[in-house]
């Protein structure tokens, strides 16, 4: 897929997070087994989609980068971000802190590491 394409979808996936994340966090959290009980757990899921939105912002400002060595290192850059997130939410998942739907973190991140490795590859 062209990095267009690529950088849209990663973009828009973390948009979404983003704004789940910040507006309804009494409703996403519950799905992964982590509760929302107070007025400070609900700040730090909104302070999240700070990151969140960050590489939504990167990803979908940065679409129309030409194939070369700074579109590598942007792609690098976001493997880095999602292998981060396989061994952050894996290790949630093993420990029991992520439980019902918390199981589908942990492989969307190896998904998008997939897709992004596959990406860097093209460059």
């Amino acid at each position: 897929m062209s990095n267009r394409t690529f950088l849209q979808l990663h973009g828009i996936i973390y948009l979404v997070f983003a704004l789940a994340l910040f507006v309804l966090p009494t409703v996403m959290w519950p799905m992964y087994g982590v509760e929302i009980n107070d007025k400070y757990a609900y700040f730090l899921s909104q302070h999240t989609s700070i990151f969140l939105g960050a590489i939504a912002a990167v990803s979908l400002l940065l679409k129309d980068i030409e194939p070369g060595e700074t579109a590598k290192k942007l792609l690098q850059a976001l493997l880095i971000g999602n292998l981060l997130g396989v061994l952050i939410t894996g290790y949630a998942g093993v420990t029991g802190i992520f439980t019902g739907f918390g199981w589908s973190d942990p492989a969307f991140f190896l998904l998008l590491s997939f897709l992004t490795f596959k990406q860097v590859q093209k460059q």
